[in-house]
């Protein structure tokens, strides 16, 4: 009987954090745009802005568990409405949404609660929504080796609703669609109808 196997995922920094710096970094950029620091209430935001960012920026480290697939089960898994929250690279404004994640099982299963953290894994770092999607399904695609992997992630972008062209109530839609889920129009329509997003 085999049993469970476990990757360490840890996510590598691009450089060392420096929460002093990026403190300065934040006061500047305040100071820059007008806003001063001086009062009691505002004081304190620069570093509150360093600490905010660095958190955001910070995944936690999991352990991706895989049990083999004794029963040889071979339907869709499917988390529905993960949470996802991520930073716009172009303008550091937060995007927030949900992410449907789903696979077709090969020889091992996963512990479920990993799929979540495989998304929190990508989206706690500068990103486009479009590469997050892929991202989440091309690496469930490589450690898990299923028969299919379905992405589909829902978000709105505050770099589009409060700035710009303020697209209030506007939701960005991204898919990725791999192996079985990719190739087979029954499949794929199969995820889509219970992701209960309209392909």
């Amino acid at each position: 009987m085999q049993s469970a196997t476990a990757l360490r995922v840890v996510h590598e920094p691009d450089g060392e954090v420096d929460l002093a710096a990026a403190e300065k970094a934040a006061g500047d950029l305040l100071h820059a745009l007008g806003i001063s620091t001086d009062s009691e209430s505002l004081r304190g935001t620069p570093g509150r802005m360093a600490r905010a960012y660095a958190e955001l920026f910070s995944p936690r480290p999991f352990d991706l568990t895989t049990f083999p697939n004794e029963e040889r089960y071979d339907e869709l898994v499917l988390a529905r409405a993960i949470p996802v929250r991520s930073v716009c690279e172009h303008h550091l404004l937060p995007f927030v949404g949900t992410a449907h994640v789903g696979y077709l099982p090969g020889d091992r299963i996963l512990g479920l609660s990993k799929l979540a953290r495989v998304v929190e894994h990508f989206a706690c770092r500068p990103q486009v929504q479009e590469r997050l999607t892929k991202q989440v399904a091309d690496w469930l695609s490589e450690h898990l080796q299923p028969k299919g992997v379905g992405v589909v992630i829902e978000a709105e972008h505050t770099c589009m609703t409060l700035r710009g062209v303020q697209a209030r109530g506007s939701n960005t839609v991204t898919s990725t669609m791999l192996g079985t889920l990719r190739k087979d129009a029954r499949s794929r329509q199969e995820f889509f109808a219970l992701t209960g997003v309209n392909a």
